[in-house]
């Protein structure tokens, strides 16, 4: 049975995923994520960045304007903004390369600027998750931290609360779904996520 939020409709969970690889280790943390969400009640929507044309945030302050109506490159973003204005929850899943989250999903990141404007962020407020796979022992010499760091910055900003992460090492595609912890703690994100 679903759980309904205020207003009788059951809350909405989108999930951004900045993974190249579909049966990567961020992929199947928000796969657990999805699977949580959606036993709690939640519709999920996924979108797989990697397998979508997004053109980098040109700076033109269009979607800032007076009227605007949002951004005005007309890409794939524009299948992700609605859902994303709609959601209850957000969640950020990557890969750490290079000390941060992946170039596909720092893309998606920098376009989002185009959900502000006069009436405030439309990320306002959702509850955020994070999910993060990264190779090596140590979160912090990995760069796990530099991203967590990033997003705690961005959404205490933005006034959207981090309800909870996941992050753990993992190489090999996949490698991280023998890692009870992580996939239990991934499915609990999920149920939190969807107001369970």
């Amino acid at each position: 049975m679903a759980r309904a939020k205020a207003g009788g409709k059951a809350s909405k969970v989108v999930i951004l995923l900045g993974s190249p690889r579909r049966n990567g280790n961020s992929a199947a943390l928000a796969e657990r994520i999805a699977a949580g969400a959606r036993a709690a009640g939640a519709r999920v929507q996924s979108f797989y960045l990697h397998g979508m044309k997004i053109a980098p945030c040109r700076a033109c302050e269009s979607c800032r304007k007076p009227g605007a109506k949002g951004c005005v490159i007309r890409d794939d973003m524009q299948k992700a903004y609605p859902h994303l204005r709609a959601a209850d929850a957000v969640v950020y899943a990557s890969p750490i390369y290079q000390f941060n989250v992946s170039a596909q999903l720092k893309l998606a990141m920098d376009r989002c600027h185009a959900l502000g404007g006069e009436a405030g962020n439309a990320l306002a407020g959702k509850r955020i998750g994070l999910a993060f796979s990264y190779g090596g022992e140590d979160p912090f010499d990995s760069g796990c931290t530099n991203a967590i760091r990033a997003f705690q910055d961005l959404f205490a900003y933005i006034g959207a609360p981090i309800v909870g992460m996941v992050y753990a090492s993992a190489g090999a595609a996949g490698e991280v779904r023998s890692n009870r912890k992580a996939m239990r703690e991934a499915g609990e994100l999920g149920r939190k996520l969807a107001g369970a």
